[in-house]
């Protein structure tokens, strides 16, 4: 599928470097404009619907950080393009896609661009797509201790489950579980069954998922229509369900 992608990188000669670079190895990237500073990227990605967005760390009168935090719910993935390594943990935490270090590696670059493509190409497919709810073949029960005893649930019924601290609340259709046990126990408890760890604070039920929306991670609807946020880090590998 094509990109539409912008550069912001304040070095005409590396916006160079980068744009015949892109023209020659991948094809699918559409440059739709380059930017040499903050504002003026901002204000392309203001006029643009874009998929990609290269982005330099440091520039004049800010950095690449100071841009993204303009950008909140932006739903372009970020290439991180650099000289300097120390920033690979901030690119991180801000949900970069791919961090290329200069001079480019053309593999490097390569890969950045195909692994846009896919989690671009899971979106497309996904969106506005309403998906078969619950899947009757979902075959098991699960154990939930209590005081008095435990209680034994069909794992096809649980819609989500949420960290509460040290708690975990499970939801069903009609109702709410408070069991005392984290969410990582549940997370391993459930791991031979459809369900993805999509945030710090969610476990769903693949089979439940009605939608998905974009977004920086992006959120996914369930079948009692809740609405549950996406990590930007736990995307990929719950669009790889579908």
């Amino acid at each position: 599928m094509k990109l539409n992608a912008i550069l912001v990188e304040d070095e005409a000669n590396s916006r160079e470097i980068l744009r015949n670079y892109l023209s020659k190895y991948c094809a699918d990237v559409k440059l739709v404009g380059e930017a040499a500073s903050i504002q003026e990227g901002l204000e392309l990605i203001k006029k643009h619907d874009l998929d990609l967005v290269f982005l330099d760390v440091e520039m004049p009168f800010g950095n690449a950080f100071d841009l993204l935090d303009q950008l909140p719910d932006r739903t372009f993935e970020t290439v991180f393009v650099t000289a300097y390594n120390q920033y690979a943990m901030d690119a991180l935490n801000n949900h970069a896609a791919y961090y290329l270090m200069k001079p480019i590696n053309i593999d490097e670059l390569i890969k950045a661009v195909s692994y846009v493509q896919e989690i671009k190409q899971k979106e497309n497919e996904l969106e506005h797509k309403v998906l078969q709810p619950k899947l009757k073949s979902i075959q098991g029960k699960i154990t939930l201790p209590q005081q008095d005893g435990f209680q034994v649930l069909n794992v096809a019924d649980i819609l989500y489950c949420k960290a509460d601290d040290n708690y975990t609340e499970i939801y069903l259709e009609n109702k709410k579980i408070l069991v005392s046990k984290t969410l990582k126990y549940f997370e391993e408890a459930l791991a031979s069954f459809s369900f993805a760890r999509i945030h710090k604070s969610y476990l769903v039920n693949v089979n439940e998922i009605v939608k998905y929306r974009k977004g920086k991670g992006g959120s996914v609807v369930v079948s009692n229509g809740k609405e549950l946020l996406v990590s930007a880090s736990k995307k990929k590998d719950l669009l790889a369900y579908f």
